[in-house]
């Protein structure tokens, strides 16, 4: 269906044209029977069409015998806390995350608070596809329960493992682009917590965002001026169910999304090593950085629910993406801004040093990520014609094909979210980076057949 994408990822789609409440309805009843009733709990980000969406979806979960517990607008990393604080059997987020504001899109979280992994979706979508699901009887279904308070449990959890009185003492003025999404009201009152003079950019929450809700460069021009003519000691902008974030450093540099875990990457290992977790995708300043600390650095496919499940398979101290996700487990084993935002705060509280001083200990990368339309079918083939092309590098199949190089790397991958080729190359020369990624796209574009 044009404008509708169902993957093990999750399902997505534009408002209106795949993603209308029919859909919703029975991915709503697909979960109902995936777990067997129990209870479920639902949260959503600000887009208009949360509201909509929630209550096709909580529908379809009534009907199967569920329990839900609606937390009304949450962020996502919230959400997951709360399945695992109230012992639900799963639950799921309503938000398009970094996408604009027509997309939405529904995730699954299984019990201990992580996203569904590939089997499990498969089972799942299984259940959609073939459409048989359960049917509760007239006395089984049950009233919708209200959640109020999951933003301060959230909180809470956050700040039991920072140092409260090294950040406060420094009281530093923060600069927070929420754009209007989930974060908006929590983020602020989280950075006040923390001493914090907050210069608030964007902290309505009303679906309606100024600008593209990914933290990338970009999109990040005003939080950029506003940092610098407010006088900020940093500024951090948040996508709209506020799992990522990007820095911004106080003379305005708005730093690559890559920075927000190697710097809480840093710091953590500065007094509690062990292995760390990131995917293919990142950066290699993690290298470095897992290298000075001596701990191992494993890599897994793109997508947060591998990068979970590794962490606590291996007992990872810290892991995440380099789009801006950080993980502690010592919170919960999902991406958390909150946790980025307060632990980069303490970072700079004990080393009485300044973002942009900080940002000095790591060696400059250079790092382009396109995206590409491409068919499916010729990845096969892509794949064996980069083999072949790189041979004597060091060569990674897991997702894709990455290639390391001395001097670069690149990662070529589908999305899981969007019906495009990923092509991410990273080098220390910015000129060669971009000779690289032209190249590829010029290759790739032959490829197309």
């Amino acid at each position: 269906m044009k404008g509708l994408m169902i993957g093990v990822s999750g399902v997505r789609g534009i408002v209106g044209m795949g993603l209308n409440p029919e859909v919703v309805l029975r991915l709503g009843q697909a979960f109902g029977t995936y777990l067997e009733g129990g209870r479920v709990i639902v949260g959503m980000d600000t887009r208009t069409s949360g509201p909509m969406i929630k209550s096709a979806l909580i529908s379809g979960l009534l009907s199967t015998g569920c329990k839900v517990i609606d937390l009304g607008i949450s962020t996502t990393p919230t959400l997951q806390i709360m399945v695992e604080e109230l012992k639900a059997d799963g639950g799921i987020v309503i938000s398009g995350s970094h996408n604009p504001s027509e997309w939405n899109a529904l995730k699954f979280v299984r019990d201990d608070g992580i996203f569904l992994n590939a089997n499990e979706a498969k089972e799942l979508l299984n259940i959609y596809w073939q459409g048989s699901f359960l049917q509760a009887k007239w006395n089984e279904i049950h009233e919708v329960e209200k959640f109020e308070n999951s933003s301060e449990i959230h909180i809470s959890k956050v700040l039991k493992i920072l140092d409260l009185d090294l950040i406060r003492k420094r009281k530093f003025r923060v600069a927070i682009d929420c754009c209007n999404g989930a974060g908006s009201i929590i983020t602020p009152e989280f950075l006040k917590e923390l001493g914090c003079d907050v210069i608030e950019i964007h902290t309505t929450p009303n679906g309606f965002f100024p600008h593209n809700p990914e933290p990338t460069f970009v999109n990040l021009g005003e939080i950029s001026e506003r940092t610098v003519s407010s006088g900020c000691d940093i500024g951090f902008a948040q996508d709209a169910d506020a799992d990522r974030c990007a820095i911004i450093t106080e003379n305005g540099e708005i730093l690559s999304e890559e920075y927000t875990l190697t710097i809480v990457s840093d710091y953590v290992l500065s007094y509690k090593k062990g292995p760390v977790v990131c995917n293919l995708s990142t950066t290699r300043m993690m290298d470095e950085v897992t290298k000075r600390h001596n701990v191992e650095l494993v890599r897994t496919p793109v997508g947060e629910v591998n990068v979970s499940e590794k962490m606590k398979e291996i007992g990872s101290v810290i892991g995440g993406e380099g789009n801006g996700g950080v993980i502690d487990p010592r919170v919960h084993y999902g991406r958390d801004s909150f946790v980025a935002i307060g632990l980069i705060l303490e970072y700079m509280a004990k080393e009485c040093k300044k973002i942009s001083e900080i940002v000095k200990k790591f060696p400059r990368y250079y790092i382009d990520k396109r995206k590409i339309e491409f068919p499916r079918r010729r990845m096969k083939d892509l794949i064996s014609y980069y083999k072949e092309k790189f041979k004597d590098e060091k060569i990674n199949l897991d997702d894709g094909i990455r290639i390391d190089a001395e001097d670069f790397w690149i990662h070529i991958r589908m999305s899981g979210t969007e019906p495009v080729l990923r092509v991410i190359v990273e080098s220390r020369s910015k000129k060669k980076t971009e000779e690289i990624v032209n190249k590829l796209l010029v290759e790739i574009e032959e490829m197309k057949g």
